[in-house]
């Protein structure tokens, strides 16, 4: 029972550190990280994803977001998260400009 009860504690505490917010069984949002108050008329997308996990791959850099949107200027810069229960993840990085 004593083994049950750390564990317990152990996932609880384990997203206290993130500096995303985490839920243990969803997590689903978008986040801010760079405006600039031009005009942005172009979008583009670069994700990476996670199962399980355990392993991880994908591009969700700047240059391929910019890449995806045909971007030379950015204007905009935001991230996208989904995270169900572990099993499946995705975390995007979303361009806007020119």
């Amino acid at each position: 029972m004593r083994w049950l009860a750390l564990f317990v504690l152990l996932v609880i505490l384990a997203g206290c550190a993130s500096y995303v917010p985490v839920g243990m069984l969803y997590t689903g949002g978008k986040m801010g990280v760079q405006a600039n108050s031009g005009d942005a008329p172009k979008t583009g997308k670069a994700c990476m994803v996670s199962v399980l996990g355990l392993v991880a791959g994908g591009d969700a850099s700047i240059e391929a977001a910019k890449a995806a949107g045909g971007i030379k200027d950015v204007e905009i810069i935001n991230y996208e998260v989904t995270n169900v229960l572990g099993i499946y993840g995705e975390y995007c990085t979303i361009v806007k400009g020119r």
